[in-house]
């Protein structure tokens, strides 16, 4: 936890191990949201809203304890934030769907399939040839991912509709980022956060709305639940690592979730873990090791 900051990537990206742990972390508690998802009793897209609904009193309280210059979301800025704002809810309306027609390893990596998006254009934005050693980590990324989801990933024409929803989320998704990683340079999270999500929220209930679904649950437990962790933890420590890592790095970690995924069905529901199963952390840790230190390069 004491290790020095690695000489930047690019302008304003310097992260320690702390800035690793909390984005890490942060792909952790956003890996819990299909199983909360599943277990709501409203519509999908419904439940994205209340995820977002129940969040946002505490966003604007935490928002309001930051510097008064981080807090001050205007011209430029405040059209990015917004503009992340819609993306975020078209994301959420996507995947929720997608959720709720797919299985959830499909859902976890269709999902994160804008991560390919974040790493292609952090090298068009360093306008440079990639490196080796990120050519690597970016096939031991994938690779990692795809041997992790191989065995439960079936394309078939019951699940087709949701994967496609899934990949559709995974576009809005990595639009979501690039736009709230340059505001994020000079604004707070929770400001970032509280701004987006009142972009996000009407969106969302519009949408459920359209569909017809069931807006009141009549047990909140899921949806607090879901709240927290994927709005306030996930998101929160999410937001707060753009500002300390370059496109790249984000997009290895957001790929982090099928492992996650993985791992939860192994302790929660006893699925066990197969040699390949095992290879593909391996790789996914590598990926991250390897991306840490082409960083410094």
């Amino acid at each position: 936890m004491a290790h020095a900051p690695a000489a930047p990537h690019s302008p304003g990206h310097e992260w320690t191990a702390r800035h690793l742990a909390a984005l890490l972390m942060a792909n952790f508690a956003l890996a819990l949201g299909p199983w909360l998802v599943r277990l709501a009793d409203t519509g999908p897209v419904a439940a994205g809203f209340w995820r977002l609904g129940l969040a946002l009193p505490v966003l604007l309280l935490l928002s309001s304890r930051e510097p008064i210059e981080q807090r001050s979301v205007r011209g430029a800025a405040l059209a990015l934030v917004l503009g992340g704002g819609v993306f975020f809810a078209l994301d959420l309306a996507s995947w929720h769907v997608g959720i709720e027609t797919t299985k959830l390893g499909n859902a976890s990596l269709f999902g994160n399939g804008g991560s390919v998006i974040l790493m292609a254009w952090g090298l068009i934005a360093a306008r440079r040839s990639p490196r080796m050693l990120e050519l690597t980590a970016i096939a031991s990324a994938l690779g990692g991912a795809a041997l992790l989801m191989g065995g439960s990933l079936e394309i078939s024409r019951a699940n087709l509709i949701g994967d496609l929803f899934c990949a559709l989320a995974g576009f809005f998704y990595a639009f979501y980022i690039l736009m709230l990683n340059s505001a994020r340079a000079k604004l707070g999270q929770f400001s970032v956060l509280a701004v987006s999500v009142c972009a996000s929220a009407p969106v969302m209930l519009g949408i459920a709305a359209l569909r017809g679904e069931t807006i009141m649950p009549q047990d909140w437990t899921p949806l607090i639940a879901l709240a927290f962790s994927s709005q306030l933890v996930g998101q929160g420590l999410l937001i707060y690592s753009l500002r300390h890592f370059p496109p790249l790095m984000i997009g290895l970690a957001l790929l982090t979730q099928p492992a996650v995924s993985s791992t939860m069905g192994w302790l929660a529901f006893g699925e066990t873990l197969t040699p390949l199963d095992v290879l593909g952390m391996v790789l996914l840790a590598a990926a991250l090791v390897m991306a840490r230190l082409g960083d410094r390069g």
